[in-house]
Formats: structure tokens, C-alpha cells, sequence
């Protein structure tokens, strides 16, 4: 497994619920440009529209060395549909409907010869949760630097 590219802030600003592993359709010159490392997630969302589920915002480069006449036409920040069963799409769409959860991508990385994306369920954290999961990362630091 060679991830790709993380989200660093979702474990800050949500309480992640429930993960799920979903295949995400790519073109063949966004794939090469992933492969060459040239993708973030860091502002992404997703959202469930018409029983689907889609990558929104995520920002993979155009490839360079593309020879397609095409090539300027295709948008980096396109909506990018995930490939997840029917029964975790429904979990997911009751779940942000009547909950009022969020989903968002935590990684990207290849699994074989496939690139996958890692969602969670999210609920929001307020202020004071932030100040207490920077307060607990300390402590773990300080603990750390101790035993060394």
C-alpha cells in the first residue's frame, strides 16, 4: 500500500465515525499524474447526490508529458465519482441526510494496481474539543521525548 496523499486536518476538525474504503474513476492522464504524485485532498468533501457518491474539489495536476490535443480541456478540480457497494451508499446517504454528518476523504493510496480512497462519517468538533485533542498530542510528545 503506497499512499498517495492525506488529510491531515480531518482528525482535527471531526470526530471520525466510520470509514470506508471506496475505488474512485479516473482518466488514464489523471492516473499517471497521481502515480507521479501530483494530487491533494486537503480541501476535498464529498457528497452523495442521486444514489451516487462524489469527490468534490480534490485537485489532481494535468499530466506533462500528455501528447493529447485535449489536454487543456480537462479540469483539474473536476467531480471525480467513487466506486463504494449499494449498501454502504445508503448508510452513507441516511447518515448525512437525517444525522447530519459529514464525509470526508482522510487518504488516497494504491492498493495494487488501483487507487483507493479512505472516507469517514465525520461529525464536527467544537472549539473546546480542538483544544483538548492538542492537549492530549502534547502530553503524548512530552512522554515520548521522556523515554528517549
Amino acid at each position: 500500500m503506497k499512499i498517495v496523499c492525506n488529510n491531515p486536518k480531518a482528525s482535527y476538525l471531526y470526530f471520525l465515525l466510520d470509514q470506508y474504503e471506496a475505488g474512485i474513476v479516473l482518466t488514464g492522464d489523471e492516473i499517471k499524474s497521481v502515480r507521479a504524485g501530483h494530487m491533494s485532498i486537503k480541501e476535498s468533501f464529498v457528497a452523495v447526490k442521486k444514489g451516487e457518491v462524489v469527490l468534490k474539489n480534490s485537485y489532481i495536476e494535468q499530466y506533462s508529458q500528455s501528447f493529447d490535443g485535449n489536454r487543456k480541456s480537462s479540469n483539474e478540480r473536476r467531480d471525480r465519482k467513487l466506486l463504494l457497494h449499494k449498501n454502504e451508499i445508503e448508510k452513507i446517504e441516511k447518515a448525512v441526510s437525517v444525522e447530519g454528518l459529514t464525509v470526508v476523504p482522510l487518504k488516497a493510496y494504491f492498493d495494487g494496481a488501483y487507487l483507493k480512497i479512505s472516507i469517514a462519517l465525520a461529525k464536527g468538533k467544537k472549539n473546546y474539543d480542538k483544544r483538548e485533542s492538542i492537549k492530549t498530542r502534547d502530553i503524548e510528545r512530552r512522554i515520548n521525548k521522556q523515554q528517549y
